[in-house]
């Protein structure tokens, strides 16, 4: 391969990844960051959810040999811990395998994980307050302004990839283009917000609730989860809608906070006594789907990560995906060596499907997670997918087959699991599933396989 560089916009988790990636390929590499390192400053506090770290995310970290790192500074979530109205506790497996589990890691941290790995690189660059202004498209050039001095420069290299979140300034450059790229985009928020708040460790860093598990307060129209910190600590996040009795627009004095969380969440009440200050003084974040084509324009530039599909958070797969946009992207490296008017457009095409396929899953789950994790033919599905996993290898649940089975793309996974969940449902809700053995679910499952591979 021949020397080449490559300017990347945004240096959060998946343009760190990505640039350490190109790095260790022998790429010079310019990572470019409007705000100023986190290293040193915090970004965004209140604003970031905790991640939910699987097998392809884990798959991209290894790739750059991050893996074992990071996996040391994660806490293991085998399943959902549903908190009921009245205070009961009913805990629902991710899988029926053992070895079969997501994990909690810190946003920031694990962003920090990256920059340092970064940072260790002789060919890759850091530039913070550096704000990309626009991308010259066609010549893989961008204007960036120097965000403490004011200073524009132009920086020019044979591929520019955005990897700068869902307001991308380099998307922004390529729909400016919308005519000539018949450049393609859409963007649906939730009528839901959120807002974060915490339970704080216990004496001695002890954890207050169950430590390896996902917690959720499904209350139908409202839920809170928590997922949980090495420091003992729980990140709490209201996901709650604008409007009504619920709402964060109706929320707004500490009488009514107080009124409706006493209502709402008297069981959580013993474990935040300092929730009204943190509802305060936290923002209320706003949460959203894009989706947009093409992703890329005249074989110099590209955007990936949520630059080009950012989701809502609720499949624990966002960054996941983004990761797995890194590690095609090398895949395509390794295949078509440096030739971009190749790599870009083949890119594109592997990941497009699969990204919608994704952002359909996360919107989906949503609903589950807020109100059908309470719901008695949803509970006996969930019970017959744990048997039929720990009962037959080759069976996996639609939750097990988009986060144990990183081989499998996203849109195909969606496809199949949505098929069983139809076919368990129905016969869960008339009743049939109890005239049935476990082995005549099993082959009817697998018959569903067949069905989609055919397809």
């Amino acid at each position: 391969m021949k020397k080449n560089k490559i300017i990347i916009v945004g240096a959060g988790l998946s343009g760190t990844l990505l640039a350490i990636r190109m790095a260790q390929r022998g790429i010079e590499v310019s990572l470019h960051e409007k705000r100023s390192d986190m290293r040193k400053d915090a970004w965004e506090g209140g604003r970031s959810i905790n991640l939910a770290l699987s097998e392809r995310g884990l798959i991209a970290l290894d790739r750059v040999g991050l893996k074992e790192e990071v996996l040391k500074e994660c806490i293991p979530m085998k399943g959902r811990m549903i908190h009921s109205e009245t205070g009961e506790l009913r805990f629902s497996p991710y899988s029926g395998r053992e070895e079969d589990f997501i994990n909690s890691v810190s946003r920031s941290g694990l962003n920090i994980t990256l920059l340092d790995e970064a940072e260790k690189m002789d060919n890759l660059t850091l530039h913070f307050h550096s704000s990309c202004q626009k991308v010259e498209l066609e010549n893989g050039a961008i204007h960036v302004k120097n965000m403490q001095s004011g200073e524009v420069r132009r920086e020019e290299a044979d591929l520019v990839i955005g990897t700068d979140g869902a307001g991308s300034a380099v998307r922004s450059s390529m729909m400016a283009r919308t005519p000539e790229l018949l450049f393609n985009f859409s963007q649906d928020f939730l009528r839901h917000g959120y807002k974060e708040l915490s339970i704080h460790p216990g004496d001695g860093g002890a954890f207050k609730i169950e430590k390896n598990a996902l917690h959720i307060w499904p209350r139908h129209e409202f839920m809170m989860i928590a997922l949980p910190n090495l420091d003992g600590s729980f990140t709490l996040t209201m996901f709650h809608p604008y409007k009504g009795k619920a709402g964060f627009d109706e929320l707004t004095t500490r009488e009514k906070v107080k009124a409706f969380f006493e209502e709402a969440y008297a069981d959580l009440l013993p474990f935040i006594p300092h929730y009204l200050d943190e509802y305060f003084e936290n923002p209320v974040g706003i949460l959203g789907t894009i989706r947009c084509l093409p992703w890329q324009a005249f074989g110099k530039t590209l955007i990936m990560g949520d630059a080009a599909h950012a989701i809502v958070p609720f499949y624990g797969q966002g960054m996941n995906a983004s990761f797995e946009d890194v590690r095609v992207f090398d895949d395509l490296m390794q295949e078509m060596g440096d030739d971009w008017d190749k790599i870009l457009p083949e890119f594109e095409r592997r990941r497009h499907a699969n990204a919608n396929a994704i952002a359909d899953l996360a919107l989906d789950n949503f609903m589950e997670m807020q109100d059908k994790v309470a719901d008695e033919a949803f509970i006996l599905k969930r019970k017959i997918e744990m048997e039929l996993e720990q009962t037959y290898p080759d069976y996996y649940s639609k939750y097990s087959l988009v986060t144990f089975r990183p081989e499998l793309p996203y849109a195909q996974a969606m496809k199949l699991g949505r098929l069983q969940d139809k076919h368990l449902l129905d016969i869960c809700k008339n009743g049939s599933i109890h005239q049935m053995n476990l082995e005549e679910v099993h082959h009817q499952m697998i018959g569903l396989q067949d069905v989609i591979e055919m397809a």
